[in-house]
């Protein structure tokens, strides 16, 4: 009984990791190239070449060590890339909203032209 349960945990542990890949995969597609550049982390092919990896080990290939290693890459983009690609892109805090009001261009405040 007390295997069965560890089983149980085992494999609730590799869905989360590879739960955690897949979303550090799709979160990296929808991310601009150029948001990479300016935030000044590797590129975003290396970044999906990394994390497809990943997801194919997790998938593909039960082997505890590369999978733990593909954690840590999924973590790393997780806790340092992505915060770094939402800044330069303008997603704050606000849920991907910037700070200002409705009649802030780009450069800022529009005041008519006064």
């Amino acid at each position: 009984m007390l295997l069965q349960g560890f089983g149980t945990f085992i494999s609730l542990l590799y869905l989360a990791m590879t739960l955690l890949a897949v979303a550090a995969f799709l979160l990296a597609v929808t991310a601009r190239e150029d948001a990479y550049r300016a935030a000044d982390k590797q590129s975003k092919t290396f970044w999906l070449v990394i994390l497809g990896i990943t997801v194919a080990v997790n998938l593909l290939v039960p082997m505890l060590f590369l999978q733990i290693a593909g954690l840590i890459a999924s973590i790393v983009f997780m806790v340092d890339v992505r915060p770094a690609l939402r800044q330069v892109s303008g997603g704050g805090k606000r849920g991907g909203r910037r700070g200002g009001s409705s009649s802030d261009g780009p450069y800022g405040p529009y005041n008519g032209g006064r």
